[in-house]
């Protein structure tokens, strides 16, 4: 198994931060990952602060199954009788993919706002320990919804359907053996106004102590194991 992939289960299974790259074939950007069990307000902070893009929670595909848990885009084709005008969105021009893995937006039903460090961290954690501790049941209980987390659904067998940041940290926690749901948020440049670079996610990854992995080497490992 590559070094820097141990190293990568290693902080995943201790709560810290690691950052995957896809590839430059793809979108092109390195995400900040963490396990959502782990997530504290100042981890929110972090990715605030550190890296700017959208903060998500990824849900492994079986989680989603048992959570009955739709993707986006099967909301609004449902819809789009009652309101046409969605019929209009469908998203079928993606430049680096087929598909999204955008799901529905939650907030724990003891948040106030939802936005805040605390009201996201605590959405977060505490959905992961539903789905630890298989509450499935509990979802519409505990959580609500229009909310400020961004749910992604894996695809379904992860990697070897789909390439994305989402199956990607999904995949590593699973090898990891810790509970597949994560958090990802993209590494954004405000001087450029684009993508981080991986030069410059390298510099920050080597000045934080932080694993920094590629996407292809999560992929091969995945599949590997996926054959044996």
């Amino acid at each position: 198994m590559n070094q820097d992939l141990e190293k990568g289960f290693k902080a995943l299974k201790n709560g810290e931060f690691i950052l995957i790259y896809d590839n430059e074939e793809r979108e092109g950007e390195i995400d900040m990952v963490i396990a959502s069990e782990f997530v504290q307000p100042h981890h929110i902070a972090s990715m605030r602060d550190n890296a700017g893009g959208l903060i998500c929670n990824c849900i492994h595909p079986f989680y989603c199954d048992k959570l009955e848990l739709p993707f986006m885009n099967e909301i609004i084709e449902a819809a789009s009788s009652t309101y046409p005008v969605l019929s209009t969105l469908e998203p079928n021009d993606i430049p680096y993919d087929e598909r999204s893995s955008f799901s529905i937006w939650v907030n724990h039903r003891k948040s106030f706002t939802g936005v805040t460090d605390h009201d996201r961290a605590m959405t977060i954690r505490e959905l992961a320990f539903m789905l630890k501790e298989e509450r499935y049941d509990d979802f519409g209980k505990l959580f609500r919804s229009p909310g400020h987390v961004s749910l992604l659904r894996g695809a379904e067998s992860l990697l070897a359907n789909r390439s994305g940041h989402t199956e990607m940290s999904l995949a590593m926690c699973e090898m990891a053996g810790i509970t597949p749901v994560c958090v990802v948020c993209e590494m954004m440049d405000g001087k450029t106004g684009q993508a981080t670079s991986f030069k410059n996610a390298k510099k920050f990854a080597d000045k934080n102590n932080l694993v920094m992995l590629k996407g292809e080497d999560i992929i091969e490992a995945y599949l590997k194991q996926l054959d044996e």
